[in-house]
């Protein structure tokens, strides 16, 4: 130990520090300055980012002996108050920056040593500067964080002033404005307090916890042996799978009566098997991290290691054994059959047929805030548990059994939550929360993942293999596809026939395609579960499909644009699963992009060299609001006796806006009653307060939890309505004896679930549809591809609110760009950090992105929105191939598209030239 003066946000301060601890971890554990996020713990993402003696400080790396005594150290909450913003922050808020808000407090402090060192740079030297500073992001797609920093550099050469940034609503109006989320302000000061610094502020005597976990990736467990570890300083109990109450599993809530599995089939300790690397075998409680993650070290367990099935063609394999007894590895199957069958049609001599055969690799979600949460008994006896949980109420439904508690005995709440893109619409930590706080004779409890942890144990994206056949008469007429596929879902069932399902969904979406017949089926493996991911299933449809639309129209003689534009829906149209589309947007949505796409078709022409060539793509993709059939939500409004209204709903934020979009319908429902937006508050995501108003995936809760907020308002302004038009006040509405509390609930009553064996239905009451355009530069000499330019058209119905719409669209086309060219979770060596596992940073996404909007309002939409999230991640990778296509002549048939994979290609092209120029 040794004592150390730092001048900390210009105050001295006098410290007691560990040489060997991190500066990351005496800011936010010994001052409790938890504006400072620890992210990776290893230098990669910059979200600890502080200012030390005039420079950029990734704190979780520096060392405290190497702080100089008297160092200068300015963290966020040194940066300003919230009356007193520095320009940075609040252009953060006008532009949107903060969406999840995680790695803003890095990229603010990060922005103000480049201001302060050149108050004029240009957008190419502010990108350099956050590429050579490590400050990623993962939700804005980067363009909205250049936008700000442009901004207040302005302010600072006193060009404008800094209250002139925030978008001030004319004529109490905010929907569809840009319109600040209400969250903002506590993002860009730090003191939005995620999962890891509700942890640091929980009473004394909260145990700290840390996961044995398992290093093969299929076992038998011999023996688990806790002797050692329980001797070990500071350890209170080490918990196996004989302290679990309940059932010790989780319910993967199977309703399918074609799967094979119950749905029981993951542990939240493992007992009899290990299914996967990284599975929870044991947890070891103490009194700090540290003496209880040395002490999950000392744990034993005696494995008969089994073999791996690491990919769905070896789990098929005849010789394979079932991974879970009793229930084959193929689990779930199902097919999709519309219209005549079309073995016919692809046999006539007068058709034109392509066929692919495409994988979607094993994305993963990359969040940069790992998995956390807490457990707690509440002052009414019944177990709490705090996470990143997006479904609430779903999550409580699949742990409570395994757990072995009465429902009405737990509650769940929604930590503010550095994004999950949807791995959390699986739980990961409750359960283990849970069991760990009843293990613990109900003593607090909490757990923070490292990044490994949170790549290693958190499911993925599910890899699949598709296959698609399409044939088009001699004018470019679509009559018929004819698909198959198999999904890799890992070793846990949970969701893998929706995502199966998806497949028949959208495979060949977007077109009028009057004749399919296909086949899929989920598999069990040992790799990753799969979890849903943004764009859920769709991205592994739309990129067999647009690759052979592709194919289809180059075989047809005939441009891709104009192809696509011949057999897009149109009214007399059909989806995949027989449904008449809500809205016929396509044609204008081409005709928008048509100009922008002949433009880029010359652009690269010009712009190619033998050294570099460039070449343009494109794809289309569609993505329902909602899950599957008569999905539904609640919420409730109340008068208060101030005259405000409380909002309440559980619409789970993972960085999307839900706080934003909950007061944005509010507000445009409650506003003909001159209620401003500040008079309204929200009250949300706390089982004990707020209603089941659904998960937050699928793009649902917009429409969904949109329209029951809308309606729960709409209750309480006739309510309050008085027969001359006018409105009553509280005290009216109480001496009336008037409810002052409305619940509101909303159903998508016009959809119905598709059926398993022919696909046919009409799932979705809204779809968003996407159009998109990338252009990309190929290096000739070592296969690398860059997008330099990207254009996409979006129709979302009408725009809730366009900052926050446009951030969603900019994040799904940075995720898109990194699932087509860098991303993937394959190797359990090589893909465990964010950089090994191809995060993109600022460099990897073009500055120059355009998004275009076209507007068709849903009338099932709430004011006439669909959703946003999912709809940018559906297709933007085949899009990309597609322009790897064009630029250099390799088809890339697999993501991600590295540079081995393009250059192998342009090696076998320049090996045929040669052997044709020999002949």
């Amino acid at each position: 130990m040794q004592k150390k003066v730092l001048i900390i946000n210009g105050i001295p301060r006098t410290l007691i520090v560990d040489l060997e601890a991190s500066l990351a971890s005496v800011l936010r554990e010994q001052l409790l300055l938890t504006g400072c996020k620890v992210g990776c713990n290893q230098g990669q993402c910059g979200t600890c980012s502080i200012i030390m003696d005039g420079r950029v400080v990734r704190s979780c790396v520096m060392k405290m002996k190497r702080v100089p005594d008297e160092a200068h150290i300015t963290t966020i909450e040194g940066m300003g108050t919230p009356n007193n913003l520095h320009p940075l922050q609040v252009a953060w808020m006008a532009y949107g920056c903060a969406q999840c808000g995680f790695c803003s407090p890095g990229f603010i402090l990060s922005a103000k040593v480049l201001l302060d060192e050149n108050v004029n740079p240009t957008r190419e030297e502010i990108r350099a500067w956050f590429q050579k500073n490590r400050n990623a992001c993962r939700c804005t797609g980067y363009k909205p964080i250049v936008d700000a920093v442009m901004a207040a550099a302005k302010v600072l050469r006193g060009e404008m002033r800094s209250e002139d940034l925030m978008f001030k609503p004319v004529g109490n109006k905010i929907y569809g404005t840009t319109y600040h989320r209400p969250s903002a302000l506590q993002k860009v000061t730090g003191t939005w307090d995620f999962g890891a610094d509700v942890g640091l502020q929980m009473p004394k005597g909260t145990l700290r916890l840390a996961l044995v976990q398992a290093e093969v990736s299929h076992a038998n467990i011999k023996g688990i042996d806790t002797s050692a570890a329980e001797k070990m300083p500071g350890v209170y109990k080490v918990i196996t799978h004989k302290d679990v109450k309940g059932k010790n599993r989780i319910s993967g809530l199977i309703t399918f009566p074609t799967n094979k599995g119950d749905g029981w089939d993951r542990p939240i300790l493992c007992d009899e098997k290990v299914f996967q690397f990284g599975d929870a075998i044991a947890m070891v409680a103490a009194d700090t991290e540290e003496h209880a993650r040395e002490a999950a070290k000392a744990v034993k367990v005696d494995l008969e290691v089994l073999p791996a099935y690491m990919s769905a063609p070896a789990a098929m394999a005849p010789d394979a054994i079932e991974i879970h007894p009793g229930t084959p590895n193929i689990y779930f199957e199902t097919g999709v059959v519309k219209g005549e069958d079309t073995k016919p049609i692809m046999e006539r001599p007068d058709v034109v047929i392509a066929e692919v055969e495409t994988y979607c690799s094993r994305q993963p979600h990359l969040p940069l805030e790992p998995d956390c949460g807490s457990a707690y008994m509440d002052e009414e006896g019944r177990l709490t548990i705090h996470s990143k949980s997006i479904a609430l109420h779903l999550h409580h439904a699949m742990i409570v059994a395994g757990i072995g508690i009465e429902p009405e005995k737990c509650r769940l709440v929604a930590n503010p939550t550095g994004a999950t893109f949807g791995y959390k619409f699986s739980p990961t930590n409750e359960a283990l929360l849970g069991v760990a706080c009843l293990a613990c004779d109900g003593k607090p409890v909490s757990l923070n993942f490292n990044m490994f942890q949170q790549i290693t144990y958190t499911g993925k994206r599910s890899p699949a293999l598709v296959r698609t056949k399409l044939a088009a008469d001699k004018t470019g007429k679509l009559l018929g596809m004819e698909t198959n596929w198999w999904l890799d879902h890992g070793p846990y069932s949970e969701f893998g026939d929706l995502n199966c399902i998806r497949q028949g969904q959208f495979t060949g979406a977007g077109y009028n395609i009057p004749n399919i017949r296909g086949k899929g089926k989920c598999v069990c493996t040992n790799h990753a579960w799969g979890s849903a991911f943004r764009a859920y299933g769709s991205p592994k449809a739309f990129l067999s499909s647009e690759i052979c639309v592709d194919e289809l129209a180059e075989k047809l003689g005939m441009d891709p644009l104009e192809f696509r534009y011949k057999n897009v829906y149109r009214p007399g149209a059909t989806t995949p699963t027989g449904q008449v589309p809500e809205v016929f947007c396509l044609p204008a949505m081409l005709d928008k992009l048509r100009p922008h796409w002949e433009e880029a078709k010359k652009r690269c022409k010009e712009l190619s060299t033998p050294e570099k060539k460039r070449g343009v793509g494109l794809s289309l993709g569609i993505y329902g609001c909602g899950l599957d059939g008569a999905d539904s939500s609640h919420a409730w409004s109340e008068l208060n006796p101030d005259g405000t209204v409380t909002v309440g709903n559980s619409w789970q934020d993972h960085g999307q806006g839900a706080d934003l979009a909950t007061l944005t319908h509010a507000h445009e429902t409650l506003r003909q009653m001159g209620i401003t937006p500040e008079q309204i508050k929200l009250v949300m995501n706390d089982m004990a307060f707020t209603p089941a108003s659904g998960p937050s995936g699928g793009s649902r809760q917009n429409v969904m939890t949109g329209n029951a907020t809308r309606v729960a308002c709409e209750m309480l302004v006739n309510a309050m309505r008085k027969p001359d038009g006018t409105f009553r006040t509280y005290e009216e509405m109480v001496a009336e004896k008037l409810p002052v509390h409305y619940d509101g609930s909303w159903t998508a009553s016009m959809c119905t679930d598709c059926d398993l064996e022919t696909m046919q239905g009409n799932p979705f009451p809204i779809y968003m549809y996407a159009l998109f355009m990338p252009e990309v530069e190929v290096d000739m000499k070592t296969g690398k591809a860059t997008v330099v330019r990207f254009v996409t058209v979006q129709d979302i119905g009408t725009l809730t609110n366009k900052t926050t719409c446009d951030g969603q669209v900019y994040g799904g086309l940075a995720q898109g760009i990194g699932l087509a060219l860098t991303e993937d979770f394959e190797d359990l060596k090589k893909h465990t950090t964010l950089v090994g596992c191809g995060l993109p940073f600022i460099k990897d996404i073009p500055d120059d992105m355009e998004i275009i909007y076209n507007v068709s309002p849903r009338e099932n939409g709430p004011y006439g929105a669909a959703g946003v999230g999912e709809g940018p991640l559906t297709a933007p990778h085949p899009a990309i191939l597609n322009a790897i296509y064009n630029a250099c002549g390799v088809r890339i048939y697999s993501v991600p598209a590295l540079p081995e994979k393009i250059k192998a290609g342009l090696e076998a092209l320049a090996a045929k030239e040669q052997a044709a120029g020999g002949k």
